[in-house]
């Protein structure tokens, strides 16, 4: 009496998977088509003419202008790998400002040429080491010349001799 048979429990109705296959088909193949028509350039704003690209290039170049430093030979310490380190570099400045950081030029190779010989030849060999003297000798020369005058040290040259 305790026990129910089969036929006394309510019968649950069982959700068809058919809705959720259906969806993600229509995902996919919309996918699929947005690819095809930004790909294919039907949509998405195709290529504009050359003129108009070259309009807008040139008015979106930024105005800057390239300072060479002197190059620049620091000689390491003895019994290093090397014995003379070789530096060449440019700064990009501000086109604005150009003319006015060309005249802290005697500066910016005392800055370097003080910070370069203090390293160690450890710091110089080591491979992620160009990155880091990179950003510090562009903090260094971005205090002498002040806020937003130098936005970029280029290193043309940098070997261990």
């Amino acid at each position: 009496m305790a026990e129910a048979s089969a036929t006394d429990l309510p019968t649950q109705k069982r959700s068809s998977k058919l809705p959720l296959i259906i969806g993600l088909l229509l995902a996919l193949a919309g996918g699929a088509g947005g690819y095809l028509a930004v790909s294919g350039g039907w949509i998405g704003g195709g290529e504009s003419p050359p003129e108009e690209k070259a309009k807008i290039t040139s008015e979106m170049a930024p105005d800057v202008a390239f300072l060479p430093m002197d190059p620049l030979t620091i000689s390491l310490p003895s019994g290093s790998s090397g014995s003379y380190l070789r530096f060449r570099g440019e700064l990009e400045v501000h086109g604005a400002y150009a003319e006015e950081v060309s005249k802290y030029m005697p500066r910016f190779v005392d800055v370097l040429n003080t910070y370069l010989r203090a390293l160690e030849v450890r710091d110089l060999e080591d491979p992620a080491a160009l990155g880091r003297l990179r950003s510090q000798m562009l903090r260094r020369v971005q205090m002498v010349a002040g806020p937003d005058r130098i936005s970029d040290l280029l290193i043309m040259e940098f070997v261990l001799q």
